[in-house]
């Protein structure tokens, strides 16, 4: 099994900034693709940003120039420096990864998410 764990969500201001940090352990014997999602009451879960193992990447529009993703193999982290913070950005942010456990497929797992608010 895999496990995510997400740090680094808490309450900041508008225009503020916000580093979050997810960290996987386990019997990992490959880490893929990994990525940040975020959920606002009542809405659906949306893509923010993604990373792949080589360092590609991809933004949401809405979080293009703001927010970078960046990972640390050696680490297994990937990380999510958020800038510029809006109101909107509120939600619960979770991180996924697809990887290879040590006798199981290749599957997404998903963290236990982290709240990321801000105040106007």
């Amino acid at each position: 099994q895999v496990q995510l764990v997400e740090s680094g969500g808490g309450l900041v201001q508008a225009g503020g900034s916000l580093r979050l940090a997810c960290a996987a352990s386990g019997r990992i014997l490959g880490l893929n693709d990994m990525g940040w999602y975020r959920q606002a009451p009542g809405k659906q879960r949306d893509l923010v940003a993604t990373i792949g193992y080589g360092g590609s990447t991809n933004y949401a529009d809405s979080v293009k120039g703001r927010f970078t993703i960046s990972r640390d193999n050696a680490k297994r982290t990937v990380y999510l420096q958020m800038n510029s913070l809006k109101p909107e950005d509120t939600a619960v942010y979770y991180c996924k990864a697809e990887a290879v456990a040590i006798g199981l497929p290749r599957r997404d797992y998903w963290g236990q998410g982290t709240q990321v608010t801000v105040s106007s």
